[in-house]
C-alpha cells in the first residue's frame, strides 16, 4: 500500500493546511510521469478529505496517528459493576448522590448548626413568639440557628441566648420538656441572686439591657430557693442558670434549677425568619 503521508512528505499528524501546502510545494518542485502525478494526486484527494484520511489510517496495519489511550472512569459504580447496564448505573449515581445529600443536612444538624422555632414568650422582645399565645408580640415565629460545636472548643459565656435539653423538673414545673431558649445569666462559681427583679452576680448588680422594666418580675431568691433547695450557694463546676429575658413570664432555672453543661446544645447565634427579623446574636 502506498503511503500517502511519504508522497506528500509530511507526518501523520499533519493539518489539511500543512497537506495542502506540502501537495502544492511538491508539485511545483518535482516533475512527475503520468504515474508518479497520479500517485501524488491519489495522496492529496485521500489526505484532504478527513472521512477518506480517517478510513485510510485505518485501513494501514500499524499507521496512522495513535489512539487516545482510554479513560478510566472514577466513578465507583463503574469499578464495582462494570458490566452494569448505562441506565441502571445512572439511576444508583442519583440515588447515591441523593443519599449523601441528606447525610450531610443530617451531620450539619447534629454537628454544625440546626434551626429551632420559639414557642413561648419567655425571651420577648429579644426573640419573638406568634399571637395568640399570651405576652408573644408577632404573628409569626421566630426561627433561629444555633451553632452546636462552639462548646466544644470554648467555655459558655454569661448572656449569650442558649439552647439546651431541659432538666427533668421542667416537665413538673412549666408543663413542657425537651428543648428550651434561654439567656445564660449564672456561671460556674457564682453568687447569684434576685432582689426584687434584678439580678445581683457576687453581690454586684448585673446590668442587662436586653430585659425592659415592662417585662421585669419583683422576686427575691437565692441560690438556696431553687431547686434543689437549700442545696447550694455557689453555682457548682460544669452547672450553669438560665433566665427568660420576659422575666415576668418565663419558666427557667429558678424553677426547675440549674443546668449541667452535658444538657447544652449550642448558641444562637442568628435569628433568620421571618426576613424583617434577621439578626445576629
Amino acid at each position: 500500500m502506498t503511503d500517502h503521508y511519504a508522497v506528500l512528505g509530511v507526518g501523520h499528524d499533519a493539518s489539511p493546511q500543512e497537506i495542502e501546502a506540502a501537495y502544492r510545494r511538491v508539485a511545483l518542485e518535482r516533475s512527475y510521469r503520468d504515474g508518479a502525478w497520479r500517485e501524488l494526486r491519489d495522496a492529496y484527494e485521500v489526505l484532504r478529505d478527513p472521512d477518506q484520511r480517517s478510513r485510510y489510517d485505518v485501513s494501514r496495519d500499524g499507521w496512522g496517528p495513535p489512539k487516545a489511550p482510554k479513560k478510566k472512569s472514577r466513578n465507583p459504580i463503574d469499578y464495582l459493576f462494570p458490566n452494569l447496564p448505562h441506565g441502571w448505573r445512572v439511576a444508583i449515581d442519583w440515588v447515591v448522590t441523593i443519599a449523601g445529600a441528606v447525610a450531610i443536612v443530617l451531620a450539619i444538624k447534629a454537628w454544625v448548626v440546626n434551626p429551632y422555632r420559639i414557642p413561648s414568650s419567655s425571651m420577648e422582645p429579644t426573640l419573638h413568639c406568634a399571637r395568640p399565645a399570651q405576652g408573644c408580640e408577632a404573628s409569626t415565629s421566630d426561627r433561629v440557628l444555633a451553632n452546636r460545636f462552639i462548646y466544644h472548643f470554648r467555655n459558655p459565656e454569661r448572656g449569650e441566648i442558649v439552647v439546651f435539653n431541659t432538666p427533668t423538673l421542667a416537665r413538673q414545673e412549666c408543663g413542657s420538656e425537651g428543648t428550651f431558649v434561654k439567656r445564660l445569666i449564672g456561671l460556674p462559681g457564682d453568687v447569684w441572686e434576685e432582689r426584687a427583679g434584678f439580678v445581683y452576680i457576687g453581690g454586684r448588680k448585673l446590668n442587662e439591657p436586653y430585659v425592659k422594666p415592662e417585662r421585669r418580675d419583683h422576686q427575691t431568691l437565692g441560690l438556696k430557693d431553687i431547686p434543689p433547695r437549700s442545696t447550694y450557694t455557689r453555682i457548682p463546676k460544669d452547672y450553669y442558670l438560665m433566665m427568660g429575658d420576659n422575666r415576668n413570664s418565663s419558666c427557667d432555672s429558678r424553677r426547675w434549677g440549674l443546668v449541667p453543661r452535658k444538657n447544652l446544645i449550642g448558641k444562637v447565634f442568628a435569628t433568620y425568619w421571618p426576613p424583617s427579623r434577621i439578626s445576629f446574636h
